[in-house]
């Protein structure tokens, strides 16, 4: 157990059109590392469909739809750790407001994801992913691919911009990277400007004195995580994307809190969602 964890537990968000079994093995695996309880919740939007006569009828064939998905995963879930406390919660509710609500409670929200273009996960009602973790009060981690494992040594990414948002990533990476024994790089990518009018090696050495300010002290927190630093020329999407094609995971930072859409999510939370090759975790600011 670590300094971060604590009894709550973490939350899976469950689609029963979509059981991602990466999302669900992240989960078991990091409730395990922790020594957490899992509970998977489920919750049936309120139908408005009228093209069923009888809509109370629809509804209850909802639930029972969510009850079996709910049943099958902490089956497979209880395989994979049987140790593991597993909570199934089926609710009433459109799934993101849901999710927001209950993640005042946990630890970690974790959600698959179906790799939606960014249109439809802006208006699709059944999309969590940018909405929660736009919202959520808590750490949000996104698995559409699962961790690469085979890569020796294993290691997490950081995205580091100096802002309080990234400390959190910066406090939540170095504690991912130890329960895992893995080391962590953190990345600081600087956008080519279209007219410089700065000396260029003085800017890189600014940055690279923001990269140390920002993860000072954390290396004697946890001796056993290998720290690099790196200041990259690049998009930070693309550069971030890029970095994660053999990562553990990509933690990033939130800033503020984005409406029910997600649209002020930020431009490269939200890229990074679509475009890392890894799970992704977004950290709300501290």
């Amino acid at each position: 157990m670590t300094d971060l964890a604590d009894r709550r537990g973490m939350i899976v968000g469950v689609d029963p059109q979509h059981q991602c079994r990466p999302a669900l093995a992240w989960a078991a695996d990091e409730a395990h590392r922790r020594h957490l309880a899992l509970r998977l919740l489920l919750a049936v939007p309120p139908s408005h469909d009228t093209r069923h006569a009888d809509v109370a009828a629809h509804h209850i064939e909802l639930r029972r739809r969510g009850a079996e998905a709910l049943t099958s995963a902490a089956s497979w879930i209880r395989e994979r750790h049987g140790k593991i406390e597993v909570i199934t919660d089926l609710l009433d509710g459109v799934p993101a407001p849901a999710l927001c609500r209950q993640s005042a409670q946990a630890r970690m929200v974790v959600l698959g994801s179906r790799r939606l273009g960014r249109a439809e996960e802006f208006f699709s009602a059944s999309s969590v992913v940018v909405p929660v973790s736009a919202q959520a009060n808590c750490p949000v981690v996104v698995v559409g691919e699962p961790e690469h494992v085979t890569q020796q040594p294993p290691y997490l990414v950081v995205g580091v911009d100096g802002s309080q948002a990234s400390r959190a990533a910066v406090a939540q990476a170095f504690d991912e990277a130890s329960l895992r024994g893995a080391g962590l790089r953190a990345l600081w990518v600087w956008p080519p400007p279209v007219v410089s009018f700065t000396d260029e090696a003085e800017a890189v050495q600014e940055r690279r004195r923001l990269l140390s300010e920002t993860t000072a002290g954390w290396s004697e927190k946890y001796p056993d995580v290998a720290l690099t630093h790196e200041v990259v020329r690049g998009h930070p999407v693309e550069e971030l994307a890029r970095a994660s094609e053999h990562a553990l995971a990509v933690v990033v930072g939130r800033r503020g809190r984005g409406g029910y859409t997600g649209m002020r999510l930020g431009s490269v939370v939200h890229g990074v969602l679509h475009r890392a090759r890894c799970p992704v975790i977004t950290v709300p600011a501290l």
